[in-house]
């Protein structure tokens, strides 16, 4: 390792107790998306003692910013942080740990300023991504405009520089009926919750036909009110995945006509709201991955086993159709950890998240060095990025 790669590793663990109560404090505070205001504000003023410039509400999001270290003409190279959580079960996925990763990544590179390469390097606040699209709402305001190369880390059960990212489309089914006495008069009604019934079971259906790499999964969010009441009104919301954003529309159709026709069965009337926060397949970099693949010793890294049936989405997908990214997942639990659950969001609190979120920020920022170093790296990713 270089004297500057040195230097910037070195800043790391210098920072790892302050790195280590910023995740803890983000864990402590869960906030859902676009309401991250703690979070927010947290991982904001720490960049700002590092000596940053930091720009709040950036891209008209109020829980987003910008933070930049400049060091003359050059390219521009994004880290991004994610700090949302989940309903019900807070940082089950962890982003606390990729919000302080984010930021100690480009606190390190502050630290050895004055050694860098010309460039910029800007650390993104990006809110809302397990629901709301908060990197596709930036990639439209034109953030990554300008940004030459991305990079983040996300916490998992093993280590792995690229996994395949699903696109994905939600949508909300409403289903309206008539109510009546369930038990007196049951001929009077017309039974919302039977078509939502129906309409799931149309979906466990299509999954006999359906390619093992998309996925459709819902809940009811609303199925009656009491048991004694023909259900009016029923609500389902589901998410449909595909491998390309056409295998996405193309089961997003078969499943809107599974609530279709059971609408027309029950004989309720259906709407269908389709959500705008569309997330798009992530678009690989194989040059960007070899500079992380070079610096994963350093980092004290090593790639686990592959998983290539756990495909997950993400609004990353979203930036790497506009510029060279990377998302490599680091571990930070225990081989066999699921995420979403209540064992991951413990065990983003426990001592291997601050090895992961560590390793993680090493990763990122020597990476990072190595591409403002050589500009030949960031040609060869430009160029694989507009072959693919």
């Amino acid at each position: 390792m270089d004297a500057l790669k040195r230097r910037v590793a070195d800043a790391v663990e210098r920072l790892g107790d302050e790195l280590t109560a910023l995740s803890l404090d983000i864990h402590a505070h869960p906030e859902l998306a676009f309401e991250e205001t703690h979070a927010a504000d947290r991982v904001g003023r720490f960049l700002a003692e590092q000596g940053f410039k930091v720009e709040a509400g950036v891209g008209g999001i109020p829980t987003a910013f910008r933070a930049s270290l400049e060091t003359g003409p050059g390219p521009t190279l994004a880290i991004l942080c994610e700090y949302d959580a989940l309903p019900g079960v807070g940082h089950a996925c962890g982003h606390n740990v990729i919000a302080a990763a984010g930021a100690g990544a480009g606190a390190a590179l502050m630290a050895a300023r004055d050694g860098l390469p010309s460039g910029r390097v800007v650390v993104i606040g990006t809110p809302a991504e397990e629901r709301g699209g908060g990197k596709g709402c930036l990639v439209e305001a034109g953030l990554f405009r300008d940004v030459d190369a991305a990079m983040m880390i996300h916490g998992f059960d093993r280590t792995l520089l690229h996994q395949d990212l699903l696109g994905v489309a939600r949508v909300t089914f409403e289903w309206e009926g008539r109510a009546a006495h369930a038990s007196v008069d049951p001929w009077e009604g017309v039974n919302a919750l039977d078509a939502c019934v129906a309409t799931f079971n149309g979906v466990a259906m299509l999954r006999q036909q359906m390619r093992p790499d998309c996925r459709i999964h819902g809940v009811v969010a609303e199925g009656g009110i009491a048991g004694n009441i023909i259900p009016e009104r029923a609500v389902a919301d589901f998410n449909v995945r595909g491998p390309s954003l056409e295998a996405m529309w193309a089961l997003y159709r078969r499943v809107m006509a599974c609530a279709e026709s059971a609408a027309a069965a029950t004989s309720t009337r259906l709407t269908a709201t389709q959500h705008p926060d569309i997330y798009e397949p992530l678009k690989r970099n194989q040059a960007l991955n070899d500079v992380f693949a070079g610096n994963l010793p350093a980092a004290g890294l090593a790639e686990g086993p592959a998983a290539p049936d756990r495909v997950a989405s993400s609004d990353i997908g979203n930036v790497s159709q506009v510029t060279p990214t990377i998302h490599a997942w680091v571990a930070i639990a225990p081989l066999g950890t699921a995420i979403h659950t209540r064992e991951f969001a413990a065990a983003a609190v426990a001592p291997a998240a601050r090895a992961g979120l560590l390793a993680g920020a090493k990763l990122m920022a020597l990476s990072a060095a190595d591409l403002l170093a050589d500009p030949s790296r960031l040609v060869a990713m430009k160029e694989e990025f507009g072959r693919r």
